[in-house]
Order: C-alpha cells, then structure tokens, then sequence
C-alpha cells in the first residue's frame, strides 16, 4: 500500500511539474508577439511621418516655383504695359511732326521776307506790318501745339540745339558764343525737330 501510494506521489509530481512548465511557456508566447506589434506600429509610423514631411516639402517647393513664375508673368505684364503706354504717348506728342516740319519753310519765307523788306519805302511799310502779323498768328498759332522756337542769340552756343554754319573772330564776347542766327530752330514737345543754324564767336589769334 505504502509504494503503491509513493507512485501516485511522484505521478502527482510529475503532472504538477508539466503543468507548470507548461504554463511558463504559455506566459512566454503569450508577452512575445505584444512587443513585436508594438515595434511595427512604431516603425508604421515613422514610415508615414517621413513620407508626409517629404510630400509636404515637395509641395512648399512647387509653391515657391509657382510664386516666381507668378511674379514674373505680372513684372512682364507691366514691363509690356509701360511701353504700350510710352508708344501711345510718343505717338500723340509728336504726331504733329512731319505737319509741322512742313510748315517751317512757310515761316522762314515770311521772316525773310521781312528781313529783306524795306522799312522807308511808305508803301512797304502796311505790307511790312501785315507780314509781321501774319508771321506772329503763324507762331503763336504752333506754340499752341508745343512746337517752340530757338532763337539763341547772345548765348552760349550749344552743339545739342544748334548748328554752326561759320566761325568769327570776336573779343568783345566770350568764345563759342552765338553771334547771330541764319535760321530759327524748332523744338516739339521737347524733342528737336530743326537745329538753329548761328554764327559763332572765336577769340582772335
């Protein structure tokens, strides 16, 4: 009875001992895979935090590419649109040119014309008036249209506006002055359609 009663012992045990081992191996399968799991999510979303910080830095360099293009599409719309502007503006000021270009001999044949008169014949003198009026209503009439004379008589003599037809020796002015005018120059609008042909000063050598 006495061995018979050890083996159901030790058979008890046995069967106590395998429960337990077999439970430990429970408890380490059941730990591993959590920690695994939570190492791919982790890995997850790193993956997905690169990926949207390049997709984002990819789009802030489109913006900046577009900005610019933005940018210099407006700087050529304006750069196109001032000189439309410019053209259309040049166009109007100095439309009158070749018309005016044109009038100008009829003014120098009335200065002449006046120049060559002569003042002690009495019945000159009614032609000599109504000529000087007609030239003057004639001027005054271009002054309205910013066509301007230059008359520069006594002044210095300037190679922008005026034309030098001869050269003479003076001292009781300053060289290069101008002595007298052959013909009246003619500005429009600012811009030099005719040069005045003058007579300069040289000091005497």
């Amino acid at each position: 009875m006495q061995v018979e009663n050890k083996e159901e012992v030790s058979e008890e045990e046995k069967s106590i001992e395998e429960s337990k081992s077999e439970l430990v191996d429970d408890d380490s399968i059941g730990n591993d895979p959590p920690n695994k799991v939570v190492d791919s999510e982790e890995s997850s979303e790193k993956s997905e935090e690169e990926i949207a910080v390049d997709s984002l830095s990819k789009l802030e360099v489109q913006l900046e590419e577009m900005r610019d293009q933005v940018l210099r599409h407006q700087a050529e719309v304006q750069n196109v649109k001032r000189r439309a502007e410019q053209d259309v503006e040049k166009a109007r000021k100095y439309a009158l040119e070749r018309f005016c270009n044109e009038l100008l001999p009829i003014v120098d044949s009335l200065e002449m014309a006046i120049l060559s008169a002569s003042p002690n014949q009495e019945d000159s003198e009614s032609i000599l008036k109504g000529v000087k009026l007609t030239l003057k209503m004639f001027v005054d009439t271009l002054a309205k249209f910013n066509l301007e004379q230059i008359d520069p008589e006594g002044e210095p003599f300037d190679p922008k506006s005026h034309q030098a037809v001869s050269m003479v020796e003076n001292n009781e002015v300053e060289p290069n002055t101008v002595l007298s005018v052959m013909q009246r120059g003619y500005v429009l609008s600012g811009r030099l359609i005719r040069p005045a042909m003058v007579v300069v000063s040289k000091a005497s050598e």
